[in-house]
This record gives C-alpha cells, sequence and structure tokens, in this order.
C-alpha cells in the first residue's frame, strides 16, 4: 500500500471571485510537516469536448482565436458547463451544434481527463460522435466567430505532427477516440 499522503488544507480563501476567472489561495500543510501559505488553485469550470465524424469519415474541426495565446488554434468543438446544471452528454450534444450546427444521434464517452491538476480543480470530458450530420446554422455566443472546417480522418495525424492541431484536449479526444473507431 502505498504512503502518499493528501496535503492538509488549513485555511482557504477565495482571491479572486469573477464569472470568467476564480483564483483561490490555500494555506496548506504537507505531509512533511511543512506549511506553505500561498498556494493558488484555478477554479475553472468542467469542460466537454466531442470529435465529430461525419458519415464520409471526415472530422469536423473549428477554427477560432484564442486570446489567452493570442493566435487562431484548429479544434474540436467544445465548450465549459455545470455538472450540476447539466450533463457532460447533454453539454456536448449542445456545445457540437451551437458551434458548427451539425448533431449527433448519441455520444460514447472516450475518457475523463484533468488538464492541469496541480493547479487546477476542473475536468475535461471527451466523447465520440459518429455519423454526424448538419442540421442548422451555428448558434455562437457574443465571444466566439467560429470556422467550420472538415479534414478528412486519414489527414489528422499528419496535422498534428506537423503543429496545425496543437491544443492539448483535442489531441488527447483524437488519439483516444480514433483507436475506438479504428478497432
Amino acid at each position: 500500500m502505498s504512503k502518499l499522503q493528501k496535503w492538509q488544507i488549513l485555511n482557504s480563501k477565495m482571491v479572486l471571485d469573477h464569472p470568467w476567472c476564480q483564483v483561490r489561495q490555500d494555506e496548506i500543510k504537507l505531509p512533511n510537516g511543512q506549511i506553505i501559505d500561498d498556494y493558488f488553485v484555478n477554479i475553472k469550470p468542467d469542460i466537454v469536448l466531442v470529435l465529430p465524424i461525419t458519415a464520409t469519415r471526415e472530422i469536423i474541426f473549428v477554427r477560432q482565436y484564442r486570446h489567452g495565446a493570442e493566435d487562431f488554434f484548429i479544434e474540436l468543438p467544445a465548450g465549459r458547463f455545470d455538472p450540476t446544471q447539466e450533463s457532460p452528454e447533454d453539454a456536448g450534444m449542445r456545445e457540437l451544434q451551437e458551434e458548427t450546427g451539425y448533431v449527433a444521434q448519441k455520444l460514447q464517452k472516450i475518457a475523463t481527463l484533468y488538464d492541469n491538476p496541480s493547479k487546477e480543480n476542473n475536468q475535461i470530458h471527451l466523447y465520440l460522435a459518429e455519423n454526424v450530420i448538419k442540421v442548422g446554422e451555428q448558434k455562437l455566443d457574443i465571444t466566439e466567430e467560429i470556422e467550420v472546417i472538415l479534414i478528412p480522418l486519414e489527414s489528422v495525424l499528419e496535422k498534428i505532427s506537423q503543429g496545425e492541431i496543437s491544443v492539448v484536449g483535442s489531441i488527447a479526444a483524437l488519439l483516444l477516440g480514433l483507436k475506438l473507431i479504428t478497432d
């Protein structure tokens, strides 16, 4: 049995509490007894990410500007959600339709991952959607300007290798999800 121990939270306070960004400052006691009074945790919403594939084996991507990196990125459709208000599956169906105009009959769970568990508390829920069909137009949020791109399934690994697809969550969903459909 492992002798690893959890850190003990002695005190905790929100130092930034904004609808788009929350940061908690914890005073913690390490298993070795040392006290750290300024350990910061980003409180982030859960994310759902969908790997949508058409009947003609094209993957639907979105291309959009990401201000943190100040550049454009090709990603899979994704979005934040509150798991106390909506299931990951429902959020995935909603985000897919809003961002692309495509819908799926069902979603298959690929995995639930953590992006940065040392400093962030949220999970990323990955889903596969096969045989998606276009049913309408995008319904974008005010901060979204999204170009929908269809890429043949057989071209995706090369695009990752060349750096054209470079967002971690999308790459994880692609590598894990493509294994499901090729098995």
